[in-house]
């Protein structure tokens, strides 16, 4: 007997609460080192660091984000001088989009930050829970995509 998918939906709310709590958590640090750059940014910014040259599509799927969303925010990065939007030879239509020379200094400025955020979660959490857990939603993930 099932209880009408009320578990799913208190395991959706979940996941929504823990995405906000961890985006707070790292504005908070940011803020601490005195880092003006949103969440947002900061995913547009990790994504071109590993895969150099996307799309703006790409890059709206990576991040989740509308394309019209995406371009504002693409809009301020490059105003800041951390990206380049560059025509591809072939379809001057088309754009692809890098860090600039300012935006990989400031991400490589920023990763130590990141990195030891990330390790001091790991820590606490304990390397083979997150292990289960990341397993448990690449499971779910998933059985969403197939239904």
């Amino acid at each position: 007997m099932t209880n009408g998918g009320n578990d799913f939906r208190e395991f959706q709310l979940q996941i929504v609460r823990m995405r906000i709590a961890f985006r707070q958590c790292l504005q908070r640090t940011l803020k601490r080192h005195g880092i003006s750059v949103t969440f947002e940014m900061l995913q547009v910014m990790s994504c071109l660091w590993r895969e150099e040259g996307s799309t703006q599509q790409i890059l709206a799927e990576r991040t989740a984000r509308s394309k019209a969303s995406l371009s504002s925010l693409m809009t301020t990065l490059e105003k800041r001088g951390y990206i380049e939007r560059r025509a591809e030879p072939s379809d001057r239509r088309n754009k692809r989009v890098y860090l600039s020379p300012e935006g990989e200094r400031f991400w490589l400025g920023i990763l130590p930050i990141l990195n030891d955020l990330y390790a001091r979660f790991e820590q606490s959490i304990g390397p083979e829970c997150l292990r289960v857990m990341t397993s448990d939603l690449t499971r779910i993930q998933h059985e969403l995509e197939s239904i």
